[in-house]
């Protein structure tokens, strides 16, 4: 009976998509957006994509959604210094026209555009890289952000390997450990897509261990970084 009801489930995805895959064409024609995005660009195209389904929403019948894009080329264990400048610039130069898509669109404060990793880098050099780490920085973008701000506690610097409190901030070769939690990072952009407070211990279980603090480090569950209206 479980296996029944997954794939009667699973039935109806794919007929829902597959109406869908008929529909975006035709809403894609019904938007059209002036601000240039960049050529030459995967990440700038695939934001493009979804600036045009969002301006879509109204022929498409959708309301809340969740889109995902994607650009690689970061694991440097190789090459940092040679490859990271162009990559960046490209992530700038593609969430830049992103922005100015929506305040086109006139949903700049509905909409919210984060950054995300499995992984960062280590603190040292390998040569000419760098390799697997553990916390990194990310940055959240939109009209509802309040933005021009750091938010969490930086983890001291430090690649020594002493009885030093600063040098427990790190496993080794300065793999960093964050202090910031991406229950907490999650936690607050749920919040601003509409999920309860009752709810959140449901979507993020391991929420219940964040709201106070510990050896001087505020572990809140909403970071602040969006602002309620």
């Amino acid at each position: 009976m479980a296996w029944q009801g997954l794939e009667n489930e699973y039935a109806r995805v794919t007929a829902r998509a597959l109406t869908l895959l008929d529909q975006v064409p035709q809403g894609f024609r019904s938007v059209s957006l002036t601000t240039h995005f960049p050529a030459n660009n995967t990440l700038a195209g695939q934001l493009k994509a979804v600036a045009t389904l969002i301006g879509a929403r109204s022929a498409l019948a959708v309301k809340r959604q969740v889109f995902l894009v994607s650009l690689g080329g970061f694991d440097h264990h190789a090459g940092l210094m040679d490859d990271q400048p162009g990559l960046l610039t490209r992530v700038s130069e593609a969430i830049t026209a992103f922005y100015a898509a929506t305040v086109e669109l006139g949903v700049a404060d509905k909409v919210t555009l984060f950054t995300a990793s499995d992984f960062g880098r280590s603190f040292t050099m390998n040569g000419s890289g760098s390799d697997h780490g553990w916390g990194s920085h990310h940055f959240a973008v939109g009209g509802a952000v309040s933005g021009a701000a750091f938010y969490g506690t930086p983890p001291p610097l430090s690649v020594t390997d002493t009885a030093a409190a600063d040098d427990q901030w790190h496993v080794g070769q300065g793999r960093l450990l964050p202090t910031t939690s991406v229950e907490q990072y999650a936690a607050t952009l749920a919040s601003w897509f509409g999920v309860s407070s009752s709810e959140l211990r449901d979507v993020l279980p391991n929420i219940r261990n964040f709201g106070g603090s510990l050896g001087g480090v505020s572990y809140p569950v909403d970071l602040g970084f969006i602002r309620r209206k």
